[in-house]
């Protein structure tokens, strides 16, 4: 029985065994090997550990408020949604930062300081000064596929959900859009949107066409 996710277990095997090993009783040497064994096998087990608390997400609020109360919430990710809003939207006195998410993997290492202060490393969040009730995110980094579900629980998790609208923007190559027409003469950039059933307002630009996707922290 494997003592740790990911040990390779071997079958026990009689085969090449005779009757004098078979009795043989176990010697110092013997207990000392599988001291030596079991001491190597609780700090594998404790490496694992530290990794998948290194790879926790960590929410921290500077408001103070929780749940919070938000009426519209606007996520930006990646670096060109997220330079978007920094050229149009953030390049104002209008927004203070209310919060920001820390996390580590292979792509991405926030550090371990407690200031909440604008860096490529961080997904920030702002809050229009004039209405507390509308927050915008924008995650630069990247968040790896076993985080996006901590991600969305931890975040999602401290607002207020009731008559919440939620705008993600992001952006991926015109080589990845799918179209009967040739990518060479399409007009780039140009914006195509989903929505939700419950999203009733009118949609600013034409519906993603099948069988196009979205992928990553943006689909889930």
């Amino acid at each position: 029985m494997a003592t740790f996710f990911g040990e390779v277990v071997v079958a026990p095997s009689r085969a090449g065994l005779d009757e004098e090993e078979e009795a043989r009783e176990e010697t110092p040497e013997d207990r000392e090997i599988r001291r030596e064994i079991e001491k190597k096998r609780y700090r594998r087990r404790g490496r694992l550990r530290l990794e998948l608390r290194e790879r926790e997400i960590e929410v921290l609020w500077t408001c103070g408020e929780q749940p919070l109360v938000c009426s519209r919430f606007i996520v930006a990710i990646g670096r060109n949604a997220a330079a978007f809003l920094s050229s149009f939207i953030l390049d104002s006195v209008c927004w203070e930062v209310v919060g920001v998410v820390k996390l580590w993997n292979e792509w991405c290492r926030t550090s371990s300081t407690t200031n909440v202060l604008p860096t490529d490393s961080f997904c920030l969040f702002y809050r229009l000064i004039s209405d507390p009730t509308v927050l915008l995110c924008q995650c630069s980094c990247y968040v790896a596929e076993d985080q996006q579900f901590q991600w969305l629980e931890k975040v999602f998790g401290s607002m207020q959900k009731k008559g919440l609208q939620v705008t993600i923007l992001s952006t991926c190559p015109v080589a990845d859009y799918k179209t009967q027409e040739s990518t060479l003469t399409l007009v780039s950039p140009f914006l195509k949107a989903l929505k939700t059933k419950e999203f009733q307002e009118q949609v600013c630009c034409p519906l993603l066409e099948q069988p196009n996707i979205v992928r990553d922290l943006p689909a889930a």
